[in-house]
């Protein structure tokens, strides 16, 4: 056993040995790849290491030698120049940059707010900060989206101090080749000091002492509060969108969270940040009056937001931008701002403001825009900033077009109008109320019952749904029935109303509005073009031609009138009442219309409305203000109609042109010429061709043309001639001649001599009429001879009197009878027009003067009907 035993244990071993001797082979095996792979690694490194030390020495050479080519260049290519519609030049971004201020003259906490801000780790960098470029990294990877940008501020200098515009990797690796030569070149004190007063704070303002002076008019940076600082400090991130003049409120947000930032980095305390988060930006910097600045504040902010270039960017980068401004019409809204005549007059210092913008509904080209009053670079443009409620303007947007465009309802359909709640909801008509109103005269009379009925019946989501598709921006808190009235929690601006207002004025098409046709470079090549939008289709064409019509009444005839002009306008009006108890005054009045080539919209109100700063006026005056700029702006186009609601009526052809009949005529010896004379032939614009032939002439030839009478005289007719006549008729319109009339022969005799005068016979003269026999009230046109007692004749037709007329009088006028028949007046012996002895005569009609009927003795007079007009006074 113990034999068996050590052979089986043999046999093990031998088996073991062989497991062995494969493993220790496959460890080799596997020691040769790895070291491969080691070799690899390692010789991977020392390339990568050498590519990194030859990129690094490469970007430290051309950092500074770009540094040294740019280091004194704040623009590259000098200013950017904007042009209007036409190609003419409207102005240049040209900056407006203060001395430079000394690092020592900058107060330590300005300072601060900026580093707490823009770059923390400012004093233990050498210019890129890895640390936050990987932050960055990480976070934008996250959110698929750049959300976090890694700039140091030493990067941000430099960028302000590079050639080019582009945004490319290069660019970005140039970037921070230039930074690190600043650090190297320049202390930590240095590149605050030259970065503060070469970086942009919104439109053409550079270096933090032209910030201070422009926004809070100090010169002096010391002087500037915490919350100031903050306020600039807020504004590198986005210079036009935290402005505070243009937007106080994100200006406001934006500097909470600098002051949070700057709290939680140790340089204020907690209740330092709590008072200077709570203070309102009020300051109004003085007037600065010049062309255009609204319209090209606007084209600044539309390059960013659509190409991504900033307002630094187009100010130093040498552009030549080209945009759909119209001159005429952009100067007409500026003058008419500028008239303090079409604004209503406020009761202190604190002025009624207001905006406007017009649009080319075909192409949706903006041709001009403002703001407010005296607006000034930079401001605060109320055409697109602003957020206020449109009133009863938001009816045809959200109520009668979607109504219209569900297929159940007409312009005359009848409408609810009886006083009534919708749930809690209980709206009041301004007018009064009825059983039901026709759409059109609900929209005239901008009457409220009817438009919150109608929203209704259609529903809540459709008004919200037709309104976003026209480009109202809308919230979950506007969808309900008060909407039908213009009650939104977010409100609108001129800006969104004109565009809206544009798909009725392009049959249903809506083109999304825009102010920037084409971007140059400074070498003259185009970087960017917008063709404008192809369109899209948010209603049918008949739904915006019978809005068209119904809000054409508006115009004519309702609250609209002041708009009128000298082309088709369509609009509506709107009003928001004050909110206070008791208090009539209005918060808000708007109109917006359009004509067949434009469309417009304004508001007026004051910025902060109060019980003491409220409009007395309504709409009227926004109306008229829109007819004053309109008149002038539509000038530039050719006038063109509104399509009409109506089906085209069937062609009808035209009648042949009737032939002349009955030409007759004479000649006369004394004056020798031959008069002709024929019958009118029916139609409009009928002129007359007259021809003649000499009895020695084979054929006809004209004499005369183109005659509007139906007579002539031929003063070439010669006298001991024959001659024939024929006239036809003539249609210039179709250019069509009739056929010829009948043919009259004249001959051109001498003068007769006058008959011989015949004796009269005695026995021919008429005898009189005796007194019992008179022509009974019959009423004669000629000589008025009656004798003896009449009948009574008819009123107003001339008849014979009581007493001898015995005259010859003239063919009276009809209109003055009485009861025994008293004719017009004549010259007989009784006065003109009173034929009777026994009464005064009854007037036909309502007497010119005063519209009254004299009371006649024994004679009932009905009295005149009423003139009265119950309708109700336009809305406000």
């Amino acid at each position: 056993m113990a034999g068996k035993d050590n052979e089986m244990s043999r046999i093990h071993r031998n088996k073991d040995d062989g497991k062995a001797s494969g493993k220790s082979k496959s460890k080799k095996k596997k020691k040769g790849r790895g070291k491969r792979i080691a070799w690899a690694l390692f010789f991977t490194a020392v390339i990568a290491i050498f590519c990194a030390l030859g990129g690094y020495l490469f970007i430290l050479i051309s950092g500074e030698k770009l540094l040294e080519q740019n280091g004194d260049k704040l623009t590259a290519y000098g200013t950017s120049k904007v042009y209007d519609r036409q190609g003419n030049i409207m102005g240049e971004l040209s900056i407006q940059k203060s001395d430079p201020v000394d690092f020592d003259d900058i107060p330590p906490l300005l300072v601060d707010a900026f580093i707490a801000t823009e770059d923390k780790r400012f004093f233990e960098h050498n210019g890129v900060d890895v640390w936050s470029i990987g932050r960055a990294a990480v976070k934008d990877i996250m959110a698929r989206s750049m959300v976090e940008g890694g700039s140091t501020i030493t990067q941000q200098l430099a960028k302000n101090i590079f050639l080019t515009r582009d945004k490319t990797f290069f660019r970005k690796a140039t970037e921070m080749s230039i930074a690190l030569a600043l650090e190297r070149q320049h202390t930590k004190q240095e590149i605050i000091e030259m970065y503060l007063n070469r970086i942009n704070f919104g439109g053409q303002y550079y270096g933090i002492k032209t910030a201070s002076i422009r926004y809070f008019g100090k010169s002096d940076l010391n002087d500037l509060e915490l919350w100031e600082m903050a306020t600039l400090a807020a504004m590198p991130k986005g210079p036009s969108r935290y402005n505070p003049l243009r937007n106080p409120d994100l200006s406001k947000e934006r500097r909470a969270v600098v002051l949070t930032l700057m709290e939680q980095q140790g340089y204020i305390t907690a209740d330092e940040a709590s008072k200077a988060k709570e203070v309102d930006y009020d300051y109004t910097p003085p007037e600065r009056q010049q062309k255009y600045m609204a319209f090209i504040d606007y084209v600044m902010e539309e390059a960013e937001e659509m190409w991504g270039l900033t307002e630094d960017d187009l100010n130093i980068g040498g552009y030549q931008i080209y945009t759909t401004m119209d001159a005429n019409a952009q100067k007409a809204v500026e003058d008419e701002f500028n008239d303090p005549s079409n604004f209503e007059e406020s009761p202190d210092d604190v002025p009624v403001q207001g905006s406007m913008v017009i649009i080319n509904q075909e192409t949706g080209g903006i041709v001009a825009l403002t703001g407010g009053r005296e607006y000034m670079r930079g401001g605060f443009n109320r055409a697109t900033d602003s957020r206020r409620q449109p009133g009863s303007a938001l009816k045809p947007i959200v109520s009668f077009a979607p109504a219209l465009e569900s297929g159940n309802f007409s312009k005359d359909s009848r409408l609810s109008n009886q006083k009534q709640c919708f749930g809690d909801y209980c709206p009041g008509n301004l007018h009064g109320y009825s059983e039901t109103i026709s759409m059109s005269d609900a929209i005239q009379r901008s009457e409220n019952i009817p438009a919150v009925w109608l929203l209704n019946q259609i529903g809540v989501k459709t008004g919200v749904n037709f309104a976003q598709s026209l480009g109202i921006r809308m919230t979950q808190e506007d969808a309900n029935l008060s909407l039908a009235l213009g009650g939104m929690n977010t409100g609108t601006n001129t800006f969104e109303m004109a565009q809206a207002f544009s798909a009725f004025a392009n049959g249903g098409q809506l083109k999304e509005a825009y102010a920037i046709k084409q971007i140059k470079d400074n070498n003259g090549k185009v970087v960017h073009e917008n063709k404008g939008s192809k369109g899209k289709k948010v209603m049918e064409p008949t739904t915006a031609a019978q809005m068209t019509e119904m809000m054409q009444r508006v115009v004519q005839d309702g609250t609209g009138k002041n708009a009128r002009i000298s082309r088709p306008v369509a609009g509506k009006t709107g009003t928001t009442q004050s909110g206070y108890k008791g208090v009539s005054s209005n918060r808000d009045v708007w109109f917006v219309g359009y004509t067949p080539e434009l469309t417009a919209a304004v508001w007026m109100g004051y910025d902060t409305p109060d019980r003491e700063h409220l409009l007395k006026r309504s709409s009227s005056i926004s109306a008229a203000l829109w007819g004053k700029v309109m008149e002038k702006a539509v000038q530039s186009y050719d006038p063109k109609s509104f399509p009409n609601t109506n089906a085209a009526p069937p062609p009808v052809e035209e009648p042949a042109l009737s032939a002349v009949t009955g030409l007759t005529g004479s000649y006369d010896g004394e004056m020798q010429k031959v008069s002709l004379s024929w019958n009118p032939v029916p139609g409009d614009n009928i002129q007359y061709r007259v021809y003649r032939k000499e009895s020695s002439q084979a054929d006809f030839g004209r004499i005369l043309d183109a005659l509007n009478g139906t007579s002539i005289d031929d003063m070439s007719a010669m006298e001991g001639l024959n001659y024939e006549y024929y006239v036809t008729a003539y249609n210039p319109a179709t250019n069509e001649e009739s056929d010829r009339s009948n043919v009259l022969s004249i001959a051109a005799l001498g003068e007769e001599l006058p008959p011989e005068e015949v004796e009269q016979d005695p026995g021919d003269v008429e005898e009189p009429t005796p007194p019992d026999e008179g022509n009974n009230g019959e009423g004669n046109e000629g000589p008025g001879n009656g004798n003896g007692p009449g009948e009574p004749g008819t009123p107003g037709t001339p008849g014979s009197g009581e007493e001898p007329g015995n005259g010859e009088g003239n063919t009276p006028p009809p209109g003055n009878g009485n009861e025994n028949g008293n004719g017009g007046p004549g010259n007989g012996q009784e006065p003109p027009g009173n034929g009777s002895n026994e009464g005064a005569p009854v007037t036909g009609g309502d007497n010119p003067d005063n519209g009254e009927t004299p009371s006649v003795p024994g004679t009932i007079v009905e009295p005149p009907a009423s003139n009265s007009n119950d309708a109700p006074q336009d809305s406000p």
